[in-house]
């Protein structure tokens, strides 16, 4: 447990009195650690605090598994004495202040995009058990459920599901399906937009033989909202009164905005989580389902993808889509061996690979990042810490990407700000 701890945290954290807390001294019983990462200027992670609090404190106090689990705080402030006032609320460590490089490292490797956000980690595995914490603090104020683990979607989804036109079907009927887990609200215009697509997605898919079905999960902020909102959808929906287990489908999946679509194998096993952008993509829905591809080439529908954690781009000089074509299969071996690796162990991929060519969308990426003109160019880009990283060679080979992956993966690399 330490050993990982360690390497996730550092060997020091510190707690309200300013006092040191060793890593190695959190309990040999520790089983379960809690990443808190908020900021105290901003009013819900102000909230989200004092809940967590009540949280802790009837957990340590109750719990039979109360040596078993622990909080951090991870903070993103950027002024030291308003973290200190925040920390001197909290009854668990965080990291210290300065150690800025590690917090980073944290909020990249949870793909953390919002904040309050609470992430649990398994301390012997290192794997991640549940990434919405929120909702267990709500949906289980006595922590009868610990340590929170995901379920299979068939266990979660289970119960009645509703057709728009008021019938209904068991979940049951989803068995041998590849499905679409559709979080998505009225009140919000990207997923009206976006809805609007994957109707049409919806019918190229069903109408080419795929066994294929959408569950609607609302985050509609009324019944009558919901009403007129699913109304436009062909597909299934969990009953809006169903709050619990439109709540437990958040927590699976750790949905942290809306729209999010979730694609799933007809075993339940996630296929990907960016169903909004692969149906955006690909209007024609002929990659359906939506197997991640180990690059992609940059347009504005994927951008979003780039404050989701480093990513690798290689710009070239191609104007034409074809002519990107050379780049990928330049790069691709060394993007699918990593996927590949961490795959092997159940984790998410630390490093996204695109290809640019010469368009709006590149230019205004060099523009944000204040990159040169160059073409061939290689970087590798990290919104979240607004640092890139530069390689400035002559000729741009397979052995000169895969020491530049390797050197970045190692910390070897000296970031220049963005």
């Amino acid at each position: 447990m330490s050993d990982f701890l360690v390497s996730l945290l550092g060997e020091r954290l510190v707690n309200s009195e300013k006092a040191e807390v060793d890593v190695q001294s959190l309990g040999a019983k520790l089983s379960l650690v809690g990443l808190f990462f908020g900021c105290s200027l901003n009013a819900p992670c102000k909230q989200f605090n004092g809940s967590l609090c009540e949280f802790y404190s009837r957990f340590k106090k109750t719990s039979e598994h109360k040596d078993k689990l622990e909080i951090v705080f991870v903070s993103s402030d950027q002024d030291q004495k308003h973290w200190q006032d925040f920390l001197q609320e909290m009854p668990w460590p965080a990291l210290p202040f300065k150690d800025r490089h590690k917090k980073m490292k944290l909020w990249n490797k949870y793909k953390v995009t919002s904040i309050p956000s609470l992430v649990f980690v398994d301390t012997n595995t290192g794997k991640v058990v549940c990434r919405n914490g929120l909702l267990v603090v709500r949906d289980d104020p006595k922590g009868l459920e610990f340590p929170w683990g995901p379920k299979p979607f068939a266990e979660v989804v289970a119960g009645p599901l509703l057709r728009n036109n008021r019938q209904t079907t068991d979940s049951s009927s989803l068995e041998g399906h590849y499905v679409g887990v559709y979080f998505s609200a009225h009140w919000c215009p990207p997923c009206r937009s976006l809805t609007r697509v994957l109707v049409e997605s919806y019918r190229t898919i069903k109408e080419s033989g795929q066994k294929f079905e959408i569950v609607f999960v609302s985050a509609d902020r009324s019944e009558e909202s919901f009403k007129q909102y699913f109304s436009e959808m062909p597909w299934l929906a969990v009953p809006y009164s169903d709050e619990a287990r439109r709540s437990r489908l958040n927590r699976l999946y750790g949905i942290q905005g809306i729209p999010t679509l979730i694609l799933l194998d007809a075993e339940g096993h996630m296929i990907t989580r960016q169903g909004r952008v692969e149906v955006l993509n690909d209007p024609e829905c002929r990659l359906f389902p939506w197997h991640p591809r180990p690059v992609l080439e940059l347009s504005e529908s994927n951008a979003v993808q780039l404050h989701e954690g480093p990513c690798l781009v290689l710009f070239v000089d191609a104007e034409e889509e074809g002519e990107l074509e050379p780049a990928k299969e330049l790069i691709q071996p060394i993007a699918e061996k990593l996927m590949a690796k961490y795959k092997a162990k159940e984790e998410e991929t630390p490093l996204l690979f695109f290809v640019a060519g010469e368009d709006d969308m590149s230019d205004s990426l060099r523009d944000y990042t204040n990159l040169p003109e160059a073409a061939p160019l290689l970087t590798i880009l990290d919104m979240s810490a607004r640092a890139k990283y530069v390689r400035d060679v002559e000729e741009i080979t397979p052995a000169v990407v895969e020491q530049f992956v390797s050197d970045f993966l190692a910390e070897k690399l000296k970031p220049d700000p963005i």
